[in-house]
């Protein structure tokens, strides 16, 4: 190496008396530099605990190749910047972004992995330190992907809160959908050092919702509301603990399945004519469409007098509005100026 003047070796020590100054001055990093939104400085910010599903979960450094499964799931992730600290995404075609979010462009800055499920095999081929999934949102015991499964790889995995089990078997929910949400937003933020933008988030979601609810028909007023995913002989729906549950309750529906402690369940369509809803919401994923699935209930006999069906009051949402995501606030907006409409028309 070569040796160092004087006059450099007196700048040296200078620019460092400079740091020493501003550092106790209390200066701040910008986010570029300190690659987080708290400036806390190198690792100082870890090893951070939260809690995920009942279970305290400590992580020493944030994650820099976490793999996601699933549309709402990759939002989440998306929503807080944290597209650089991704392996990569595994969702269906038919669940990808469109241009409507602003982090619509992080689906092509990132890997798409898979379209089809995710297993243990494509987390340990794209060496992943953090799996972000759910309970039926890809992990499972029938596949052999659980969080059990990759903990013996040496992979950290993450659940998504509205996935939680709640003890009664494999029936899941342990607070309310939204609840889910930001309790996500926020521990995600802790997990990668970002809770400013976790914290943000939370703040405008939060008040996008009490907006609405602010305007939502109250009372007796309040029209009854069924969520309608698919199935003919049987229908597939939200119970409390789904993402639809809080998006009509919010948006100012009487959910009519509310009385069902779990998150998505099949019902008999006995019940849903018994309850008679006044507004039908269609999931709108998959090969089936929602105008195939809005003729087969206009069309479906059990269903004619429905009031719902009778007056054609049938409301589309896509999937990704629908399952626990960054967009369950703006459902909710529109949802709650549909319900409003058939409220003041009642």
């Amino acid at each position: 190496m070569a040796s160092t003047s004087r006059t450099a070796v007196v700048r040296s020590f200078a620019m460092l008396a400079s740091l020493a100054v501003l550092a106790g001055c209390g200066a701040q990093v910008n986010d570029a530099e300190s690659g987080s939104d708290s400036a806390k400085g190198g690792d100082s910010h870890y090893p951070v605990t939260v809690t995920n599903c009942g279970e305290e979960k400590t992580f020493d450094k944030a994650p820099t190749r976490a793999i996601t499964n699933d549309v709402g799931i990759t939002d989440i992730m998306f929503s807080l910047g944290l597209e650089d600290n991704m392996a990569g995404y595994v969702t269906p075609a038919y669940q990808r972004s469109d241009k409507r979010v602003p982090w619509a462009d992080a689906y092509e800055k990132t890997e798409w992995l898979s379209k089809g499920r995710i297993s243990k095999e494509i987390a340990v081929d794209n060496r992943a330190d953090l799996v972000f999934a759910g309970w039926n949102y890809g992990f499972n015991e029938a596949d052999g992907f659980t969080p059990a499964t990759l903990e013996k790889l040496g992979i950290d995995s993450y659940l998504l809160s509205e996935s939680c089990r709640n003890g009664k078997g494999k029936a899941r929910g342990v607070m309310s959908p939204l609840d889910a949400l930001y309790t996500d937003l926020e521990n995600l933020g802790k997990i990668f050092d970002v809770e400013d933008r976790a914290e943000k988030l939370v703040a405008d979601f939060r008040r996008q919702v009490a907006e609405t609810e602010a305007k939502a028909p109250k009372g007796k007023d309040r029209p009854r509301v069924f969520l309608y995913d698919d199935g003919k002989d049987k229908p597939l729906t939200s119970g409390r603990f789904a993402g639809p549950h809080d998006i009509i309750t919010k948006a100012g529906g009487d959910h009519i399945m509310k009385d069902l402690d779990d998150s998505w369940v099949t019902v008999g369509w006995e019940t849903v004519v018994d309850r008679d809803p006044e507004i039908i919401v269609i999931n709108n994923y998959g090969d089936v469409s929602a105008e195939q699935k809005r003729k087969f209930l206009k069309s479906f006999g059990p269903l004619k007098n429905v009031s719902a069906v009778r007056e054609d009051r049938i409301f589309v949402l896509d999937y990704v509005d629908l399952v626990e995501s960054p967009r369950n606030p703006a459902a909710v907006a529109s949802l709650g100026e549909y319900v409003r409409k058939v409220a003041d028309a009642k």
